[in-house]
C-alpha cells in the first residue's frame, strides 16, 4: 500500500491537469449574449473552466488514505496560509452572480451585473429565478397584488428598467437541473453567510474563487463592502487578493444492506444537485468510503454516493422526547458513544457555527481540523473535541437507542438515520477558495469583533487611575494612625 502524505498541501491552489489547460477558452465567449436556458445551449458541448481551477495536486489525496508518514526520510508539508495568494491563469471570462431574496439586495444586484457586462465585457451568469422575481418584470398584473406591493413596485422601477436593458445579455442556470461544472471562473455573492453556503452546495466538486459581499444580516463569510465594489472587484480580477481555503467535509449514509448503493439517491433528485455527476472530468477524486480502505476510486461513483458541506452536519434526535444514543468511529476504532441531544461535526468554518453556539472553540479555517462537538450531552465531561483533518469518522445509531436519529447537511436534506445505517465524514479534497478583503488573520478577527462581539468587556483601570482616585483618603488615613502611636507613647 502507498503512502500517501498528509497535510493542507493536497488542499492547494493550482491547476487539477495539463488536460484541462490545453482546452480552449473560447467556448465560453459563444454564450456572452445567450439567453437561452443553459441545459438547451451548452449541453452538446463541454465548456471547462480554464482561468482558474481550485482544486488539489493530482499527486496528493486527502481523506481517509491520509496517515501521517512512517518514513523519517518522507516530508510532511504543511502550507504557509499567507502563501495562498489568487492566482489567475488567464482572465476570468465567466462569472456567476448569486444574491440572496431581499428587495434590499436589488440595487446593488443591477449595478454590479451592469457593470460586469457593460465595463468588464464578462458574461454574466445568474439563477433563472432571478428574472421571475416581481420586482424586475414589467409585466405583473398590479391589481391582482397588494398596496404594499404596488408601492415597492414604484419604487424600484428605475432600477427595474436598468435590468430589463440587461436581460437579454445573461446566461441563466436553473438550481436542481443545470450542471455548472467547469463553466464558471468567478462567483460573486450579495447577502449573508447563506449565500456562500449556497454557492459551495451548487459546486460538488472543484469551485471557483468565492467573492462575497455583506449584504445580510451576519457577516462571518463575507468580508467585502458594496460602496466601492467597482475597485474591489477590479483588484481581484487582476489577480489582487489573498485566498482562505475553506475545507469541506465529505459525507456519505451507507444504509443497512446497501454497501454499494447511492445511499442519497432517494433525495438525489430534489437535494443534490446535477454537479454531482461528472461530465468528462479528468482531475482526481476523494477516495472512496471503505473501512480504512486505501484502494484505488472511482471518481463516479464517488461524486454521485457523497455531499459536499461547508459548515456542519448535524445527528440529531428530531420529535422523539428519548435521548440520542450514537456510536462515533476514528478510522474504524470505537471511540465514545453520545448520549445527549445530538452531535455535530463540523468544519473549522463551521467552528463559528452551531457549533459555537454549543459551546465549541472557535477554529480559524485555515486550520486543518474536524470538530466534533455534543449537542446538550447528558455528562458534565463530554467537552467538544478537534481531531485530524482526513480522518474518518463513522456515526452510527446505537444497537440499544430508543429511537432513530435526523441527519442534516449545512442544514438541508434533512433524513432518517436508521438502525444499522452508518455516516461516514472525512476533509473533502475540494475546498471553498474564499476571497479576502484584507488577509486570512485580519478578515477572521473582524468578522469574530463584528459577529461576536467576542473578547469585547469594560477595560480595567490601570494601578496609576486608581491611585489618583484614592491617593487623599489613603495618606489620611496614615496620618491619623501616626498620631494615635504617638499619643500612645
Amino acid at each position: 500500500m502507498q503512502n500517501k502524505k498528509l497535510g493542507l498541501a493536497s488542499l492547494r491552489f493550482g491547476l487539477v491537469s495539463e488536460h484541462i489547460n490545453q482546452v480552449q477558452g473560447q467556448n465560453l465567449e459563444s454564450s456572452e449574449a445567450s439567453t437561452e436556458p443553459v441545459s438547451s445551449k451548452t449541453e452538446a458541448r463541454t465548456l471547462r473552466r480554464t482561468r482558474s481551477l481550485n482544486a488539489p495536486s493530482p499527486f496528493q489525496q486527502f481523506g481517509p488514505c491520509g496517515r501521517i508518514m512512517k518514513n523519517s526520510a518522507m516530508v510532511m508539508q504543511i502550507q504557509d496560509p499567507a502563501s495562498q495568494r489568487l492566482t489567475w491563469y488567464k482572465p476570468p471570462l465567466t462569472v456567476l452572480v448569486i444574491k440572496k431574496k431581499d428587495s434590499q439586495v436589488l440595487l446593488p444586484f443591477v449595478q454590479l451585473v451592469e457593470w460586469l457586462v457593460q465595463e468588464k465585457n464578462m458574461v454574466v451568469w445568474v439563477e433563472s429565478a432571478v428574472l421571475e422575481d416581481k420586482l424586475l418584470r414589467d409585466d405583473v398584473k398590479l391589481d391582482q397584488e397588494s398596496a404594499k406591493f404596488r408601492q415597492v413596485h414604484e419604487y424600484y422601477s428605475g432600477v427595474r428598467s436598468r435590468f430589463l436593458a440587461l436581460r437579454e445579455k445573461l446566461v441563466t442556470f436553473k438550481d436542481g437541473r443545470d450542471d455548472l461544472t467547469d463553466r464558471i471562473d468567478f462567483i460573486v455573492c450579495l447577502g449573508g453567510d447563506g449565500t456562500l453556503l449556497y454557492a459551495s452546495q451548487l459546486f460538488q466538486q472543484s469551485v471557483p474563487p468565492v467573492m462575497a459581499f455583506y449584504l445580510g444580516s451576519l457577516g462571518f463569510l463575507t468580508p467585502f463592502q458594496c460602496d466601492n465594489f467597482q475597485d474591489q472587484v477590479t483588484n481581484v480580477l487582476e489577480g489582487h487578493a489573498a485566498l482562505t481555503l475553506r475545507s469541506r467535509l465529505r459525507c456519505s449514509i451507507h444504509r443497512k444492506g446497501e454497501r454499494h448503493r447511492d445511499s442519497l439517491q432517494q433525495v438525489s433528485n430534489n437535494l443534490l444537485k446535477p454537479s454531482l455527476r461528472l461530465h468528462n472530468y479528468s482531475a482526481v477524486g476523494d477516495p472512496t468510503f471503505s473501512n480504512n480502505n486505501c484502494s484505488s476510486y472511482s471518481g463516479q461513483s464517488s461524486a454521485n454516493n457523497s455531499i459536499l458541506v461547508l459548515n456542519e452536519v448535524v445527528i440529531n434526535r428530531g420529535p422523539s422526547p428519548y435521548l440520542s444514543n450514537i456510536d462515533i468511529f476514528l478510522d474504524g476504532k470505537y471511540i465514545t458513544s453520545v448520549q445527549g441531544d445530538g452531535l455535530i461535526v463540523s468544519t473549522p468554518t463551521g467552528s463559528t457555527a452551531y457549533a459555537a453556539a454549543a459551546g465549541a472553540s472557535m477554529i480559524h479555517p485555515s486550520v486543518p481540523a474536524i470538530l466534533v462537538t455534543p449537542i446538550c450531552p447528558h455528562s458534565l465531561s463530554f467537552r467538544p473535541i478537534v481531531v485530524p483533518a482526513g480522518v474518518e469518522l463513522k456515526i452510527s445509531i446505537s444497537p440499544d437507542s430508543r429511537n432513530t436519529s435526523r441527519v442534516s447537511f449545512d442544514g438541508r436534506n434533512d433524513q432518517e438515520l436508521n438502525h444499522g445505517d452508518s455516516l461516514r465524514v472525512t476533509t473533502s479534497i475540494y475546498p471553498v477558495p474564499s476571497i479576502c478583503a484584507q488577509d486570512q488573520i485580519s478578515d477572521w478577527f473582524d468578522s469574530l469583533a463584528e459577529g461576536l462581539h467576542w473578547n469585547v468587556r469594560k477595560r480595567q483601570k490601570c494601578l496609576d487611575e486608581l491611585s489618583d482616585l484614592t491617593a487623599s483618603g489613603s495618606e489620611d488615613t496614615l496620618d491619623e494612625f501616626d498620631n494615635l502611636k504617638i499619643q500612645d507613647s
